[in-house]
């Protein structure tokens, strides 16, 4: 863990202390080679599953995934950034990436956090860097708007856990993962109890967001610039899902029934969000309404409790980062050229830049889960795992497979054909940088392919 944590913490200084001419090659050459060194977690060699660093932080299979996602994204952060902030002095551009590194920071320490509260304390620590990236370098004067509703939705549901997670504490004795495992259960027939549970999930299902508590996600994604969309959309929504797969251990008996009210919610999501998707004019904020959808069926496969329904949405949930990512990325390529996110004012691209509607075509068609990729293979799993659990799911997650279908096509036909409007003819043609952003986006995608086991967890 330290081999990744310091270097991590070291590109601060990096960013001061580095000349202005040589800021963005170094910054990214040195994520990048994070990025490579972090790919050895994946070298399992213990039985129990957990590798450990030191007593508070340790790597298993459910964690690897999302740590080597959030360190694989800092490189493409940088990346897409750098001609949003090459007008700007250098002092900003240095505090932009130091943001940034500081992000990363905490969300390694997050997802490799052995106690739940340690956990509990990077989760909302992850929320002042994006905070302050959305409402400092967002594009539109909404952007505090964006901001406030952001930080308001994640308090508002962090606090009750916090209180939930005292009272574990002062039950079971610790809060550590490898111990409340294996730990019973506090009563489970009182009022109160059902409420702790309650305040338990609540964080998580904020942050994933649940459809209900959706709305501080489509308006933080079409705010915040590029870097804060990617790390929004590709690692910050996977917190939810990862801290509810380590805290439903010990909600176990009263999951079963306390867990339908949101498992309907998180369904019907699936289509409400997925039929807002089919009427968006905006390119990003429909984007940001399609990861609600995915969101809401890694939801309804944690809730449901079985090994299928988590692997699914393990790999769902890696699937869907890189994916997203990459539409965000896209999206911005056209944004800088065109000024407007307007799918009817940016259409018929494809004439002029054909590499770029190659990779909107790819990335279209993994968002609708288009087998072999492993955005299929999660939403088959999570899918066959709510039918077992009862077949009406099929209705609902059928129907929102076909939506699903219908606006990601929609979006690659808006956008990339049709005839090219007049305004659109002298536009700047697609950089290398754009190239290799997408590039690295889409291989690991193409490369899980072949070797799914990486990002299935411990549940198969």
């Amino acid at each position: 863990m330290l081999k990744i944590l310091i270097p991590t913490i070291m590109l601060i200084p990096t960013a001061w202390l580095v000349d202005k001419k040589w800021l963005w090659t170094t910054i990214t050459a040195q994520s990048l080679t994070i990025a490579a060194i972090s790919l050895t977690w994946f070298k399992w060699e213990t039985e129990v599953g957990w590798t450990y660093s030191n007593m508070y932080t340790a790597t298993d299979p459910l964690s690897t995934p999302l740590l080597v996602l959030s360190c694989w994204l800092l490189p493409l952060m940088t990346l897409a950034s750098q001609n949003h902030l090459s007008p700007e002095p250098t002092s900003r551009q240095r505090t932009f990436i130091t943001l940034l590194v500081s992000l990363q920071t905490f969300l390694i320490l997050a997802f490799g956090a052995t106690e739940v509260i340690m956990f509990y304390v990077m989760f909302e620590a992850t929320l002042i860097p994006t905070l302050i990236i959305i409402t400092r370098w967002g594009n539109q004067a909404e952007r505090l708007n964006a901001g406030t509703y952001f930080l308001f939705y994640t308090l508002a549901g962090s606090l009750p856990l916090l209180v939930a997670l005292l009272i574990l504490q002062k039950d079971l004795g610790t809060l550590s993962m490898l111990i409340i495992q294996h730990t019973d259960p506090t009563n489970t027939t009182s009022w109160s109890s059902k409420i702790w549970w309650a305040g338990c999930l609540l964080a998580f299902l904020v942050k994933m967001p649940l459809y209900g508590a959706h709305l501080w996600l489509p308006k933080a994604h079409v705010e915040a610039p590029i870097a804060g969309s990617m790390v929004l959309a590709a690692v910050l929504l996977k917190l939810g899902g990862y801290g509810m797969m380590r805290i439903m251990m010990v909600l176990t008996p009263l999951t079963k029934e306390l867990a339908y009210p949101f498992i309907i919610l998180a369904l019907w999501g699936i289509i409400m969000t997925g039929s807002i998707c089919l009427r968006q004019t905006d390119l990003k904020s429909m984007i940001a309404y399609s990861s609600v959808s995915h969101m809401g069926l890694v939801a309804a496969g944690i809730l449901i409790q079985t090994p299928w329904g988590f692997t699914g949405a393990i790999i769902l949930m890696i699937a869907h980062g890189l994916v997203s990512s990459a539409l965000f990325c896209l999206a911005n390529t056209g944004y800088e050229r065109t000024h407007s996110r307007t799918l009817l004012l940016a259409r018929g691209m494809q004439l002029i830049l054909p590499l770029a509607a190659t990779w909107w075509f790819i990335a279209s068609l993994a968002n609708l889960a288009l087998p072999p990729l492993p955005n299929l293979m999660g939403e088959l799993m999570i899918i066959v795992s709510m039918f077992n659990w009862s077949n009406f799911t099929i209705i609902l997650t059928g129907l929102g497979t076909l939506i699903t279908a219908g606006y990601s096509l929609y979006m690659f036909l808006m956008t990339q054909r049709g005839p090219t409007p007049q305004h659109m003819t002298g536009l700047e043609p697609s950089h290398t940088r754009e190239h290799i952003l997408i590039t690295l986006h889409l291989t690991p995608v193409l490369l899980l392919v072949l070797k799914p086991e990486l990002m299935w967890g411990w549940c198969l």
